[in-house]
């Protein structure tokens, strides 16, 4: 198993990105047709840009708003912070009495005049309450931000699996054209020297001309996956690219019970241990209100009866904090009870999650290998022979176009179940975070 990398763009392109065969602009593919075409993605001719999944999500990551708006939210909590530790303000006071009254109080020479000062004493460490909670909260974002970074790195990869699996439909497809085409001129040539009737070339014509458009729907298909994908970055009128990636190379995964000790580490449940701590920010703050807070005051005050000035002071405090006070912290302690049964819930979604995804991937690589080591190479050999028998004679065209047919049948589930098993393979690095390729079996060839 790899070492874990903190960064999750690392993560996704050493892990995800290596389910696809990934990064070379040419893959090597095990998958090869009768007549030696390989259905992985290749690089194309001049004017085609080949797309890695690495250029991709580092495209998504510079320009999708979801993670732009996680800046502003911590840039609000960074501001949220710097309120909290704020103490209470001093605040200036002019008071002014019996002036600009009737007789004998007009104008101000009876004015009395108090110029005050006063603010509140907090106590029961109210303020660092208020302190610890914003940065608990602050720090729960980055959970959340992580989280989400990886969630949107799982759809970018989803998206460039979609093109992928697009793509490769259509490589069968073409396949399947070319092979339609052989059967008709082998039904032709039968048909010009009298041994097979001009129907055996019309029905050969006609499935080559349904190959053709099947072919054009899939192409029409991996167009529309990679505008799909190139929507994450808000690119709207992508020019023409391919995907790189071979969705056969499917990479062996550790066993179930390491990949559910990894559960422990997944964003998702790692969020739980911020909101405790913000939660229990939230317990101390109503714990502090159960001291109450002094309210004071000092001043000079204008003395017209003596003609003189005197000093003012005075406080204040309420009265039943204490008991106020107690159901938020009951509320407060409710919250932090029912965390552990939320964090429970989720461990235990996450598990069954999980289960499935591994389930799939299992399976489903199964089958692909199944068809490449048996399935595959006899239909193969079978359909090399059946075109000789044709050629010859010995066999009818509905015969030899039946193996064909078959060999493209078994092409396309071969391609749905290693696609399946890809998904799954994406659901349980997103799980877990954990990256099962080693860096140094990825070789890079970015530009």
């Amino acid at each position: 198993m790899s070492k874990r990398p903190r960064d999750a763009l690392v993560l996704m392109t050493l892990g995800v990105a290596a389910i696809c065969g990934m990064p070379t602009l040419a893959v090597e593919s095990p998958w090869q047709g009768p007549s030696g075409n390989s259905l992985a993605v290749e690089a194309t001719s001049a004017g085609v840009f080949t797309l890695t999944l690495g250029q991709a999500m580092r495209r998504t990551l510079e320009t999708h708003p979801d993670l732009r708006l996680s800046d502003y939210a911590e840039r609000g909590l960074q501001a949220s912070a710097a309120i909290a530790a704020q103490r209470p303000p001093l605040v200036a006071g002019l008071l002014i009495e019996n002036a600009l009254g009737t007789a004998p109080t007009t104008g101000f020479n009876d004015a009395q005049i108090t110029l005050s000062l006063a603010s509140i004493l907090e106590r029961g460490g109210k303020r660092e309450a208020r302190r610890a909670l914003a940065e608990n909260q602050l720090g729960a974002l980055g959970a959340a931000r992580e989280a989400k970074r990886l969630d949107l790195l799982a759809e970018v990869a989803r998206r460039y699996l979609d093109a992928v699996a697009a793509q490769s439909a259509a490589n069968i497809a073409a396949i399947d054209v070319a092979q339609r085409a052989r059967m008709v001129d082998a039904a032709d040539k039968r048909v010009r020297a009298g041994a097979s009737p001009e129907s055996v070339r019309l029905t050969a014509e006609a499935m080559h001309a349904r190959a053709l458009l099947d072919r054009d729907r899939v192409n029409r298909e991996a167009e529309a996956a990679y505008q799909r994908l190139a929507i994450l970055w808000n690119d709207r009128a992508p020019s023409a690219t391919r995907v790189a990636g071979d969705p056969l190379q499917l990479p062996q995964v550790p066993q179930f019970s390491a990949l559910t000790a990894l559960l422990e580490e997944t964003p998702e449940l790692k969020r739980f241990a911020g909101e405790a701590r913000v939660r229990e920010a939230r317990l101390q703050l109503a714990r502090s209100a159960r001291t109450p807070d002094f309210s004071w005051e000092v001043g000079v005050q204008r003395l017209n009866d003596f003609g003189s000035w005197g000093i003012k002071a005075g406080f204040t405090m309420p009265l039943g904090a204490s008991r106020r006070a107690e159901p938020e912290v009951r509320t407060s302690q409710n919250e932090i009870e029912a965390l552990s049964l939320e964090r429970e819930s989720s461990e235990l979604t996450l598990q069954t999650t999980l289960v499935q995804a591994y389930g799939q991937y299992v399976s489903r690589k199964a089958e692909v290998e199944g068809c490449r080591d048996h399935l595959l190479p006899l239909l193969t050999r079978a359909e090399a022979s059946a075109e000789r028998a044709y050629r010859t004679g010995a066999l009818s065209y509905l015969e030899w176009a039946q193996v064909q047919s078959e060999i493209t049948s078994v092409r396309r589930q071969q391609l749905t179940a290693a696609i399946d098993a890809q998904r799954a393979l994406i659901e349980i690095q997103r799980l877990t975070g954990d990256a099962f390729i080693q860096p140094s079996s990825i070789k890079d060839s970015t530009p």
